[in-house]
C-alpha cells in the first residue's frame, strides 16, 4: 500500500488552518492558513447594524473559504495525490453557536434576517448572554438539579444554552424560524460530507448532554422559559456522534471546490482544545495540556468523575473513549497580550523593535526576560475578558496593582503574563484539593511556541516541568490523528485514538523546568494574587460589575 496522508482543519477565533499529515507517523508535510476577512463581529454586522456590550459574532461564509482556499494550498504544496489522503478532521474553537435551517442554509443568510444580530454564529466570547447564564444556573440550583456540578456549578455565558434563550428572548422570530441550533464545529462538518451531526465533545461540554441520562428535562427548560420547554427535541433533532467516527464522505460539490477525492472519510467534529490532546501523544491520565490562545483551555482526563466547583466540566469519553475528561480554561490570555500591545506600547518601543527586527511583543519578550520575579513590585489579575475558571464570572475586568510613576512596560507586560500563570495555577490547586490529581503539564498553541519567557514563568509558578507540543500546529495535528481513526486500519489508518495518538502524537525535546529562587518568590506573589482574586472575585468587594454596568448605561 502506498503512503497515506491525512488532513487536519483547525478552524480558530482569527483564522483557520490547514495541515496534511502522514497517516501513520503524523509527519506534517504542509500547512496553510486563511485569515477570516470579518475576523470578529464584536462592534457592528457586515450591514452595519450595531452591536452591544460584550457581543461577538463570526460570518460563516468565513469558515466555508478556509475550505475552499487551505485545503487546496496543502494537497499543491505537499504534492500529495487526493487518492492518498484517507481522511479529513475538523476541530472549531467552541462554544460558536448558531441558527441554521433544516438544508444547512445559516439564519443569518436568510433574507430578512440579515440585519438581526441574533441571526448569527455566536462566537465563545460572545458574553453578551450572562444574564441568561444567571438565570439558568438559580434555575438548575433551586430545581436541585444534579447535573449542574458535573458543569463545577455553573453554565457559562459562553455555552450553548444561553446563547439560545437570548436569541428566543431578544428575537423569538429568529428562534421560530431556526429549524436546528447547532456548533459551529458541526455546521462546518456538515458543508463538507453532507450529513448533519453533532459531536459528544461539544454536546457533552457545552451543550449539557450525558452519555448516559441525555439532555436536562424538559421541565427545567420550560423552567427557563415555557417556549423552550422543547428545546432538545425541536432545536438538535440530528444525531449525536462519537469523536473518531466516519460521519460521511466528502461530497460531489466539496470534492469540486478543495481538490479532495469523493466519499473521503470525514470524521465527527470536535473542539479546538479537547482535540490537541493526542498531538501531544498524551496516554493517560493526570497529565494536564494547557491550549495557549486568544483564551487557554486547560484538558486532561482521570479515571474516574468528580465534582469541581469552577470547572468547566467532566464528561465521559469527552476526550478519550474509557476516561473521564475534564475541562477548565482562561477566557483572557493571547487576547490580554494584544489588547497590551495595541494600547500600551510606546512608539519608542516600537521603533526599537524594528530596528532589532523585531515584532514588537517579541521586543517585550525580550525586556520582560531580564526581569526578575517581583522585582517590578506589580500584581494584576487575568480578568481582562472575565473569568472562565474557577470563578465562572464574565463580568470581573482586569486590575493591575502596584504601579507608579517609574512602572515600565515591559514591567505592566510581565505582570500580564504572571497573572495568567497565576490563573493557571489557581485552577491546578482546585483541581487537587477536590480529589482529581494534575501530575505532569503540557503546553500546545502559540504562545507554548513562541514565548520562551512565558513557558518558563508559567514553569516557575505552577513548579512543574512543562512539555511542549512537537508541532506548532497542535489542534490541526490532532484533527488529523482523529481523521485516520475515521479512515480505520484497513485503509491506512488506525483503529483507536490512543494508539494513534501514541505514533502520530509528538513532543518537543525542551522542557521548562521550574527555577526554585523564582518558584519560592512567586510562592509569594501568588500568594497576593489570591488575596485579589477573592477580594474582587468572590463578593467581598463588586466594584468591576458596577462599573461595568454604569459603562453599558452609555451603549
Amino acid at each position: 500500500m502506498s503512503r497515506k496522508y491525512t488532513i487536519g482543519i483547525d478552524f480558530g477565533t482569527l483564522s483557520g488552518r490547514a495541515i496534511i499529515v502522514d497517516a501513520k507517523t503524523g509527519d506534517e508535510f504542509a500547512d496553510h492558513e486563511y485569515v477570516y476577512p470579518h475576523a470578529v463581529l464584536d462592534e457592528r454586522l457586515p450591514d452595519g447594524t450595531p452591536l452591544g456590550v460584550d457581543w461577538a459574532l463570526q460570518h460563516p461564509g468565513d469558515w466555508l473559504e478556509v475550505y475552499y482556499n487551505t485545503v487546496p494550498a496543502v494537497l499543491k504544496e505537499s504534492g500529495v495525490s487526493p487518492e492518498d489522503v484517507i481522511g479529513v478532521g475538523i476541530d472549531f474553537t467552541a462554544c460558536t453557536f448558531m441558527p441554521v435551517k433544516r438544508d444547512g442554509t445559516p439564519l443569518c443568510f436568510v433574507p430578512g434576517f440579515e440585519s438581526n444580530p441574533n441571526a448569527w454564529p455566536k462566537l465563545w466570547k460572545h458574553h453578551a448572554a450572562q444574564d441568561k447564564a444567571n438565570a439558568l444556573n438559580h434555575a438548575a440550583h433551586s430545581r436541585k438539579e444534579d447535573w449542574i456540578n458535573r458543569y463545577g456549578g455553573k453554565i457559562s455565558s459562553e455555552w450553548e444554552v444561553p446563547k439560545a434563550w437570548e436569541v428566543l428572548s431578544q428575537s423569538p422570530e429568529a428562534y421560530a424560524a431556526a429549524d436546528y441550533f447547532m456548533e459551529g464545529a458541526d455546521w462546518i462538518v456538515w458543508m463538507l460530507c453532507g450529513n448533519p451531526t453533532r459531536n459528544t465533545c461539544t454536546a457533552g461540554y457545552k451543550g449539557i448532554w450525558h452519555k448516559r441520562r441525555g439532555y436536562p428535562s424538559p421541565e427545567f427548560f420550560a423552567a427557563l422559559d415555557g417556549r423552550m420547554k422543547n428545546y432538545v427535541a425541536e432545536k438538535l433533532d440530528y444525531p449525536i456522534a462519537q469523536l473518531g467516527s466516519r460521519v460521511g464522505g466528502v461530497t460531489k460539490k466539496m470534492a469540486e471546490k478543495t481538490g479532495l477525492k469523493e466519499g473521503t472519510a470525514v470524521a465527527a467534529g470536535n473542539v479546538d482544545a479537547h482535540v490537541a490532546v493526542p498531538a501531544l501523544g498524551i496516554d493517560g491520565p493526570g497529565k494536564m495540556l494547557a491550549i495557549m490562545g486568544t483564551s487557554t483551555c486547560h484538558i486532561f482526563v482521570s479515571n474516574e468523575e468528580r465534582d469541581v466547583p469552577g470547572m468547566c466540566g467532566v464528561v465521559e469519553d469527552g476526550v478519550y473513549p474509557g476516561y473521564y475528561g475534564y475541562e477548565a480554561g482562561q477566557s483572557c490570555v493571547g487576547d490580554h497580550f494584544a489588547w497590551f500591545r495595541e494600547n500600551c506600547i510606546p512608539a519608542e518601543y516600537i521603533e526599537k523593535a524594528n530596528a532589532e527586527g523585531l515584532k514588537p511583543l517579541a521586543y517585550l519578550d525580550k525586556k520582560a526576560a531580564g526581569l526578575k520575579p517581583g522585582e517590578s513590585g506589580l500584581v494584576a489579575l487575568d480578568w481582562w475578558n472575565g473569568n472562565r475558571s474557577v470563578l465562572v464570572d464574565v463580568d470581573l475586568t482586569g486590575t493591575m496593582v502596584g504601579m507608579s510613576l517609574s512602572t515600565k512596560p515591559e514591567e505592566m507586560y510581565r505582570a500580564l503574563l504572571e497573572a495568567t500563570a497565576y490563573g493557571t495555577r489557581k485552577l491546578i490547586e482546585q483541581f487537587r484539593e477536590y480529589g482529581v490529581p494534575v501530575n505532569e503539564f503540557y503546553a500546545s498553541g502559540g504562545l507554548s511556541q513562541k514565548s520562551p519567557v512565558t513557558m518558563q514563568i508559567y514553569a516557575d509558578v505552577i513548579k512543574m516541568p512543562i512539555k511542549i507540543a512537537g508541532s506548532k500546529h497542535g489542534p490541526a495535528l490532532g484533527s488529523a490523528i482523529f481523521a485516520s481513526v475515521a479512515a480505520g486500519s484497513a485503509n491506512g489508518g488506525y483503529d483507536d485514538i490512543l494508539t494513534a495518538a501514541k505514533a502520530m502524537g509528538k513532543i518537543k525535546d525542551v522542557i521548562y523546568e521550574p527555577i526554585p529562587e523564582n518558584a519560592a518568590m512567586y510562592d509569594k506573589l501568588y500568594a497576593e494574587y489570591v488575596i485579589l482574586h477573592d477580594y474582587f472575585g468572590r463578593g467581598a468587594n463588586d466594584v468591576m460589575k458596577r462599573l461595568k454596568n454604569i459603562k453599558k448605561s452609555f451603549k
